[in-house]
């Protein structure tokens, strides 16, 4: 497993917005944004799933995504293979979670499951001599 740095986990959580880029088993490529998302440990993180169709799908076919995020001229590209949890502890912790944010944005997130990613290669995605370098 890959771990994200301090700096790493720091940027992560102050970006609003990532990108979940999943495909088909036969490579047919699929990117939404995300912004429920969590870091558990250094090399986990938790994304929830309120609108995902094709995404889901995707991840039940074919368990490995990459998710980028950035801010300026730094970013990141997690890459690692996913599991998918509707039920338990976690879960239900995410569905009161996006029931708060509900309340706090106006609009209705509803928490279908929890995608975890495992990450195995962290990527910089910034412009300059380390784009597209793998760091870890």
């Amino acid at each position: 497993m890959a771990h994200m740095t301090e700096r790493m986990q720091r940027l992560f959580e102050r970006v609003e917005i990532a990108v979940l880029a999943t495909s088909t088993k036969d490579g047919i490529p699929n990117a939404v944004p995300i912004g429920a998302k969590k870091i558990l440990d250094s090399e986990t993180v938790l994304i929830s799933d309120q609108f995902f169709n094709k995404t889901i799908n995707n991840l039940q076919s074919n368990p490995v995504a990459s998710l980028m995020y950035w801010e300026g001229r730094e970013g990141y590209q997690l890459k690692g293979s996913v599991t998918i949890e509707t039920s338990g502890l976690r879960f239900e912790e995410i569905s009161r979670w996006m029931e708060q944010r509900s309340q706090e944005i106006g609009f209705p997130l509803i928490s279908k499951g929890v995608v975890i990613l495992k990450i195995e290669k962290i990527y910089a995605i910034g412009p300059g001599p380390k784009a597209g370098r793998r760091l870890v």
